[in-house]
């Protein structure tokens, strides 16, 4: 720091400038000093973020790993109700109910209700011919009208449910054998509220799109999920591959149909009343990834719309709750701030930039004082790519880690869409317009 200090001194003396004169500057360039300020707070905050990262890859590496429920194999099951969403399903509905038929799970204790929302191709005929074939293990529940979206459809679908604990799969998913039980298992704690498995993408070799996303997934799941689990954070429920105590749902105000992110809607309605969320990474179910931009641009807007809606609704809430530790309202405040840190990225672009231009550098390198971190505040929170290099390493799939570089361009088109996303609900804020959910397209062959 002293060498430093001692080279921005050099620097302002070569200008011509001395402390007082510097300081006479600040006031006629007020601009300057606002945009330096800024840049000053972006850069600290996306350090925040990089320790979190590096912490959670650190965790993993070396920390203690935390599965409490796993050994849970022979037990007195208790009956459950798993549901299937389903809206223009017809391609993939068939893989998931034969795989749900096929679980290890006492065929007695499992009710499946296929969640048919409102759709207009083969889905319906799909379900029903499943049913008649499996009339004591599959009950259709057909929706024709109603509020559109995923979280009206399962809220509506609950009057189904039989005892307390309702699984819940997208019907792109193909869940394995003893999947119900690993999800089941934790349940019997019953401080636990809601209990997340691993997505493991099943199309990962279609092209280039999906094999960045399954690097995506597996940093999100296998080190960052883990490592929230590992440190008594905040894993989160992700609305599928997971399970609902319904009494606790019942406790916290039910179902909500008003949101595009009803996943994380219930992580932290649950976690504000005391309830825990449990991640069990060895839960592994096997889902399709979006295989064009376009659908994938629409997907991460929609989880961004979605997220920064529970921000809003419940990032105060958090703060002032008494039910939760230190170490839980940290982690989950920046959670909730995740989908915030593009935009604010963006605007870091725009003040280093804007300062580059305006001829500022030394009254930037007052702000801050290590200019290595303006070069990491301006090019951005790389401490997630340590996440996706470990879990490749932790996953045995080393040879996947050459595709690090490209992962940039998915970087690059999410901070843009997510800074698009923000932009687009502050609109529809401001005109009272409600959120549209946009179904994500599947790719498989239509099932028969």
């Amino acid at each position: 720091m002293l060498g430093c200090g001692f080279t921005l001194a050099a620097h302002a003396n070569a200008q011509g400038l001395d402390d007082a004169g510097l300081l006479t500057n600040w006031g006629e360039r007020p601009l300057v000093v606002m945009l330096a300020a800024s840049l000053g707070l972006i850069v600290l905050i996306m350090m925040a973020y990089g320790v979190r990262h590096l912490l959670f890859t650190m965790n993993r590496l070396f920390g203690h790993q935390r599965h409490p429920y796993i050994d849970i194999d022979t037990a007195q099951w208790p009956q459950i109700t798993v549901f299937i969403a389903a809206h223009n399903e017809e391609k993939v509905i068939a893989g998931c109910m034969d795989a749900l038929l096929q679980t290890d799970y006492p065929a007695n204790r499992v009710k499946i209700v296929p969640v048919n929302d409102r759709s207009k191709d083969g889905t319906r005929a799909i379900i029903d011919a499943y049913a008649a074939r499996h009339p004591t293990r599959i009950f259709a529940f057909h929706r024709s009208g109603g509020k559109p979206g995923k979280s009206a459809a399962l809220k509506d679908a609950l009057v189904c449910a039989e005892g307390d604990i309702a699984i819940i799969f997208d019907a792109d998913y193909i869940p394995g054998r003893g999947l119900l039980k690993q999800l089941v298992a934790p349940f019997f704690d019953p401080e636990v509220g809601a209990v997340m498995g691993r997505v493991v993408p099943l199309n990962v070799g279609a092209n280039l799109l999906t094999r960045m996303l399954d690097l995506e997934r597996a940093a999100g799941y296998q080190v960052d999920q883990q490592a929230r689990m590992n440190l008594h954070g905040v894993p989160q429920y992700g609305g599928t591959v997971g399970g609902i105590r319904r009494t606790a749902m019942a406790a916290v105000g039910g179902w909500h149909d008003d949101t595009l992110a009803e996943d994380t809607d219930i992580t932290f309605r649950l976690l504000i009343a005391g309830w825990k969320t449990i991640y069990n990474n060895r839960a592994e179910c096997y889902e399709e990834v979006p295989e064009e931009w376009p659908v994938r641009m629409r997907q991460i807007k929609r989880w961004a719309k979605g997220h920064n809606q529970v921000l809003y609704r419940y990032g105060w809430k958090l703060l002032m709750s008494k039910k939760t530790s230190l170490r839980e309202r940290v982690d989950g405040t920046m959670l909730l701030l995740v989908f915030m840190m593009p935009p604010v990225l963006l605007l870091g672009w725009v003040a280093a930039l804007s300062l580059y231009y305006l001829n500022a550098g030394t009254m930037v390198a007052l702000f801050i004082p290590q200019m290595a971190l303006v070069a990491y505040g301006a090019l951005g929170n790389f401490a997630a790519f340590h996440e996706i290099v470990i879990a490749v390493l932790l996953d045995g799939h080393r040879r996947r880690i050459r595709l690090l570089p490209v992962n940039l361009l998915c970087f690059v088109a999410s901070l843009f869409a997510i800074s698009s996303a923000l932009a687009e609900s502050v609109m529809d804020r401001l005109r009272g317009r409600e959120m549209v959910w946009h179904k994500t397209a599947r790719y498989r062959k239509t099932s028969s």
